[in-house]
């Protein structure tokens, strides 16, 4: 596995060198938790409300800090599957002697860790700012620490399936973009799924989106032990599930490489 840890460093490195970029994401999300600041406030003050869904405005800015992080800290997976197989460069990948799926998971998660710790440091800062220090527990922070990273491991997984998909699509940016938005709405970026329709809550919370960033993000800014139990699990099954599949479709998909010669 010392293999994978270097492609994740030097997958780190390279990204430094482009600063420039980093910087223009970092002041976007600026914009936006500023924007989502304002618009909370009015909602809080609108309502009369000191909490809602169970956060107070300070919870409900730092839960926004985490979740756009999340979101913005997405490396372009599936794109980069799909450029290797239209274009002919996995066949060059599979005479490495290392697994595909596990180069691209190292690959992209060295960028997107210094990604999300990038933006959650601006983040942070905007939120120190506006409202204040939020009231930390080492409990809470531990849990957070052991699902981000499974987290960013569920999301992959999925957006890999997407990717290969390329195999049989002509292009799978549309479906890049339609797995993208259904995880920033059902997946709790802009709104805690306890603000959703009762009938609604129970189906998103069995879904994977909202172990991607929900799940995370309201263990972070409360310290449930009862909700980091339940994305726990969550995360480990669902993780577990698309391993599986991704396993069944990459060795269908290896079989169209060497049947059309490369």
């Amino acid at each position: 596995m010392s293999k994978y840890f270097y492609i994740a460093l030097t997958s780190i490195r390279s990204r430094l060198a482009y600063l420039g970029e980093l910087g223009s994401k970092t002041i976007f999300l600026f914009v936006v938790l500023y924007i989502f600041l304002c618009l909370w406030k009015v909602t809080y003050a609108e309502t009369n409300q000191s909490s809602l869904g169970g956060l107070s405005l300070k919870q409900m800015l730092w839960y926004l800090v985490v979740t756009e992080s999340i979101i913005m800290s997405l490396p372009t997976i599936a794109t980069l599957v799909d450029q290797d197989v239209r274009t002919g460069a996995l066949a060059m990948q599979l005479v490495r002697p290392m697994s595909y799926p596990l180069n691209m998971l190292a690959q992209t998660s060295g960028e997107r860790v210094l990604s999300f710790a990038l933006n959650f440091l601006v983040g942070s800062i905007i939120a120190l700012i506006f409202v204040g220090p939020l009231d930390f527990n080492l409990s809470g922070i531990a849990m957070f620490l052991l699902l981000i990273p499974l987290s960013f491991a569920l999301d992959f997984t999925i957006y890999f399936l997407i990717g290969l998909a390329a195999f049989w699509l002509e292009d799978t940016t549309g479906l890049t973009l339609i797995y993208s938005r259904m995880t920033m709405i059902l997946g709790g970026m802009l709104i805690p799924l306890e603000l959703f329709p009762d009938g609604w809550q129970q189906i998103l919370r069995v879904l994977p989106f909202s172990a991607i960033v929900y799940g995370p993000a309201r263990v972070f800014v409360t310290g449930d032990l009862q909700v980091f139990l339940s994305v726990l699990i969550q995360q480990i099954v669902a993780i577990l599930v698309f391993a599986f599949v991704i396993r069944i479709v990459y060795n269908l998909a290896l079989r169209r490489v060497f049947s059309h010669g490369g």
